[in-house]
């Protein structure tokens, strides 16, 4: 199992009965990448995936 797995996992458990918008999402990233500006890159390219999501379905 990778390490990301287990982070996902934990977000499930923890927080998966929770509803938040996309803003708020998007909010916690920038925070996320103000506190840890090495991983901007990979926040990016996570963020870009799933705005563009049902782009693929369309497909």
């Amino acid at each position: 199992m990778y390490d990301t797995d287990r982070g996902a996992e934990e977000l499930a458990r923890r927080r998966g009965e929770e509803e938040v918008s996309f803003e708020w999402l998007a909010q916690r990233f920038a925070e996320f990448v103000n506190l840890n500006p090495e991983f901007e890159n990979a926040i990016d390219r996570v963020a870009t995936w799933l705005a563009r999501l049902d782009e693929h379905d369309e497909d």
